[in-house]
């Protein structure tokens, strides 16, 4: 039977990024606390943040979660 592929998360953290009068990487991880390589990696889709980080990047743009991260559960 074959393997269910895992749902990923999706965001739009890039745009909001550049929405953000030209908000760098580096900006962005220092606001949260996090690396700069996490931010890419978190931008990449090939990072999934932890709730606590995941509320932090919301609270940086003042938009809720779920308006930032959205699971990508197609096929």
């Amino acid at each position: 039977m074959p393997r269910k592929k895992e749902p990923s998360l999706r965001n739009c953290i890039r745009e909001l990024r550049a929405a953000s009068a030209g908000m760098t990487q580096q900006d962005l991880a220092d606001e949260v606390g996090v690396t700069r390589q996490t931010i890419v990696a978190l931008e990449g889709g090939n990072y999934t943040p932890s709730l606590t980080l995941a509320l932090r990047v919301a609270k940086v743009f003042g938009r809720p979660t779920e308006d930032i991260f959205e699971l990508d559960e197609s096929p």
